[in-house]
Order: structure tokens, then sequence, then C-alpha cells
């Protein structure tokens, strides 16, 4: 029987994989580095949501796109755990939106991107998400949001040259956004902006799944602009938990080097919400996160172990 086209594509990627990795065994030696984005543990002390990655072995977390820590008390309390900041994940609802036709509400979103990068980088965080327009919002105000938010993106240029952190794009799911839902999209915009401070992304698997025609081919497009890979299922539940081929996920990964220093795996199951930022005002479920904690590391650790092993 012939194969399905998306398994023709993992086979394909598959082949790649093996042949590159005995070619090059070198850049296959360093593990993916490992984190989780903590502000799907809501109101939770930050001292408790990190002492739950901590047990899990993580090294490292992705943190909430605000300031309401002060950063000397973030600061130690990442030093108590023993895990470091990977970055922070932007949290741009339709109060702080780029893309806005209101010049106000574009300004709030330069400002909160001013005070979170300055704030990650005393961190010793690398990188910002930046999402071009309002996450909740999924329709569109007008046929101009590309070119507004790319506008104020390149206004803030100068935040990301003081601090050194590293603006990323996320592409996310059309239920979501009304703009930049795939990498194509992702890179018209950073063409848009047009700056060579501005030119990474965020990538997201589960993103990718609904919007993309094959995930594994899509992070391969990022290539060496992929900073950071969000990790959820199909369900945007654990990975193994739904019908995401995480194998492959894993391998294209490997193939644009997200394994080097400085590049981050990190998980972000947050279930089925269009406004996912829910989970951010909400009590944490202490229960359901450490189970989530816990199945998302081993079922990943036990995949790439898989994988590395062809």
């Amino acid at each position: 029987m012939k194969p399905q086209n998306f398994v023709l594509k993992n086979q394909t990627i598959k082949k790649r994989f093996v042949e590159e990795k005995r070619r090059r065994p070198e850049s296959f030696e360093r593990r993916l580095s490992l984190s989780w984005s903590i502000w799907m543990f809501g109101t939770e002390p930050i001292d408790e949501s990190l002492e739950r990655l901590r047990r899990s072995g993580f090294e490292y977390v992705e943190i909430k796109g605000d300031t309401s820590i002060p950063k000397e008390a973030m600061n130690k309390a990442l030093k108590n755990s023993g895990i470091k900041a990977s970055g922070a994940c932007g949290m741009f609802s339709p109060q702080r939106d780029l893309s806005s036709p209101l010049e106000e509400v574009r300004k709030k979103a330069q400002e909160y991107i001013r005070e979170v990068s300055s704030y990650i980088s005393f961190l010793g965080g690398t990188y910002f998400i930046v999402v071009p327009g309002a996450v909740g919002r999924p329709d569109a105000v007008d046929g101009l949001e590309m070119e507004r938010s790319a506008e104020a993106l390149r206004q803030c240029v100068c935040y990301f040259k003081e601090s050194g952190v590293k603006p990323v794009i996320e592409p996310i799911r059309s239920a979501e956004v009304s703009l930049v839902h795939t990498v194509d999209e992702a890179l018209d915009y950073l063409d848009m902006v047009d700056d060579p401070l501005v030119n990474c992304l965020n990538g997201d698997i589960y993103h990718m799944l609904n919007g993309e025609q094959h995930v594994g081919e899509a992070i391969i497009k990022c290539g060496e602009r992929l900073v950071n890979l969000h990790i959820a299922d199909s369900n945007r539940d654990a990975p193994g938990k739904g019908q995401i081929d995480i194998d492959t996920a894993i391998m294209a990964a490997y193939l644009v080097g997200m394994n080097q220093k400085g590049r981050f795996i990190t998980f972000e199951p947050l279930g089925p919400y269009p406004d996912p930022y829910v989970l951010s005002t909400g009590p944490c479920d202490v229960s359901v996160m450490d189970r989530l904690v816990k199945d998302s590391v081993e079922y990943f650790r036990e995949r790439e172990e898989i994988v590395r092993s062809l």
C-alpha cells in the first residue's frame, strides 16, 4: 500500500536525520535543552512553580512576560532553585496590541516590550516572544494590521539593542490571532520589519499542526532562525497524549541545530483555549500540573533517546 503524503514526508526527514547524524556525529552529541513556559501555572507562588520543574530535572524556565514579581525576587528564586531563565513569553492582549489602529494601544505594547526586555535581560534570559497581533482576537480589524505591527515593532529595536535580548516572532493558529499564522507569514513579517536585530522565530508544534502542511517541514523551514520551539500535542496536552509525530519533530529540531547552546525546547501544553491567557491569572491546579510536567518531560526524553539511537 502506498504511504500517505505525510508519512512520505516523515520518512524523508528520518532519512536526512540518519544521514546527517552519520556524516556529522559531533553535531548531534549535545542533547536538546528543555525548558517550561511557566505562565500556565497561574498565580501559584514562583518558588513552588520552580520546585515542580526542579523535581523533574529542568535546567531552564521560560518566564511569564510581565514584571509583577520584582526582578531581584525573581532572580533570587531562580538561583535558589538552580534553574536558569531561557527567555520570556510575551503576553500580547487586545489592550497591548502592536497591530491596533489605536496609537495608545500600540504605545502600550511598545512600553511593555521595553519593560519586559529589560527584565528578562537582568535575569539572564536571551529571548522575548513577540506576537504581532493580539491573542484572543482572531478577527482582523482591517487590512493594515501587518504594516502597523511591523512599524511598531521596528520602533522597539532600540530596546532590544539596549537589553541584548532577541525578539522572536511566533506564528499562532488562526483561532487565536488575526495575523501571522504560519512560518511563511512570519518570515514575511520579519522582511517587513526589515531590521537585523529582528530576525528570529519561536515555533510551536501545536500551532504548526493547525496551520502548516507538515510539522517537521515547518521546523526545517525555520532553520537557524528558530531560537525556541514550544511543545504540546494535537490536543494541547502533554506530548504523547495526542497525534503529533513527536519523533519527527525531534529529528527536525536536531537538523536545524536546536541542540546548540542558547536554543531551547519549551513545553507549553495549555489546553485548547481560544484565549489561553486565562491560565495566567487563575489558580494553579497543583495535581494536574504535577502530572503534566512529569508526563511531558518523561515521554519527550524517552522519544529523544529512541531518535538519537537511529
